[in-house]
Parts: C-alpha cells; sequence; structure tokens
C-alpha cells in the first residue's frame, strides 16, 4: 500500500526563509533608495542656493562700474578710495569657493562702505539723480544677497543635518556625499569700520 506522500516540511520553510530575506533585502534597497534620494534633493537644494548668491553677486559687480564712474566726476582726487572699490571687486569676482568668496565680499563691502563715506562729503555728488539711483540698486542687491546667503545656509543646515543623521548617514558615506562650506562673515568685519578722510 502507497502512502499519500506528505508535503515537504523542510522545503516549505526554506522557501518562507528565502522570502524572509528577500522580504528583508527589498526593505533595505527602498530605504536606500528614499534616503539617497532625499540627500539629492537637499543637495540640489544648496547648490541652487548658492546660485542665488551668485546672481545677486553678479548684479552687485555690474553695479559697481557705474558707480565709481559717477564718484570719479565729482571727487576725482579720491583716487585711493576708487582703486580699493575696483580692486575689490575684482578679488570678489576671483573667489572661489565660499570661504574665499565670504573674505573677497567682506573686503568688497568694507571698500564700498569707505565709497559711500566719500560721497558724503560731495553735496553735488549726493544730489546727483543717477548717484541716487545707483545707490538705491546696490543697497537693495545688498538685502538681496543679505537674503540669499541665509538661505544658502539654511540649505546647508538642512542636507548637513540629513547627511549626518542615523540611518542617512550610512547612505551619505557609501554615495559619497560631501559637506558643503557656510557662507560666514569675515572675522575682520565684525569689527568697528575706520572711515578716515
Amino acid at each position: 500500500m502507497v502512502m499519500p506522500a506528505a508535503p515537504p516540511a523542510r522545503s516549505q520553510e526554506v522557501v518562507m526563509e528565502w522570502l524572509i530575506v528577500v522580504g528583508i533585502l527589498a526593505v533595505v534597497a527602498v530605504a536606500f533608495v528614499v534616503a539617497y534620494n532625499g540627500l539629492v534633493r537637499l543637495r540640489n537644494a544648496v547648490q541652487n542656493a548658492w546660485a542665488q548668491i551668485d546672481v545677486q553677486l553678479k548684479r552687485r559687480y555690474d553695479l559697481i562700474p557705474n558707480l565709481v564712474e559717477t564718484v570719479k566726476g565729482y571727487a576725482s582726487h579720491e583716487r585711493e578710495t576708487l582703486d580699493s572699490v575696483t580692486q575689490a571687486r575684482a578679488a570678489a569676482m576671483a573667489a572661489e569657493g565660499v570661504g574665499e568668496q565670504a573674505r573677497a565680499e567682506s573686503q568688497l563691502s568694507q571698500a564700498l562702505f569707505n565709497l559711500r563715506a566719500v560721497a558724503e562729503a560731495y553735496p553735488d555728488l549726493k544730489a546727483n539723480q543717477n548717484f541716487a539711483q545707483l545707490q538705491s540698486e546696490l543697497t537693495s542687491t545688498e538685502d538681496r544677497i543679505a537674503f540669499s546667503r541665509q538661505g544658502y545656509n539654511d540649505a546647508v543646515r538642512t542636507y548637513d543635518d540629513r547627511r549626518q543623521s542615523i540611518p542617512t548617514n550610512i547612505v551619505a558615506g557609501l554615495a559619497n556625499f560631501t559637506s558643503y562650506e557656510y557662507f560666514e562673515a569675515d572675522p575682520d568685519s565684525r569689527t568697528p569700520v575706520k572711515v578716515e578722510f
């Protein structure tokens, strides 16, 4: 008499073990993809924030020569101040990296402050409509730059928070997501400005 074959219990256990392993691997793969995509979005946000700073800096660089030329017409003997603005602008335009850019921008801001102080000594210049308009546009641009820098630093902080948090830090390490530098004020810019005539 032949007995019916019993279902192979061991083969069912092996199948269940494999399903569990495949399920765990699928969960890990999905978690990796979600973490990776999140880091990519945040990295892109940082790069976009830097591009916004760059746009405003370009606008600032374009306004400065016009401002210098206007001041030259009224205060041509202020050559040293005008030269320092021109040199600071060139250095800022050539700066690479966040730290170098921050230092160069700080020096440019100092030179522009000195230029504005020189303008105060020339009532005809202060009354010049072109100078007033350029001054207003430059002030507006300075505000936009400050706002863009804050946005950039916020984006870097959010990116770093995610990049350094568990378990995303594992994905960040495996996929080589590196840190970004904060846009910080130059230490010299924290001291009072000295204006000399």
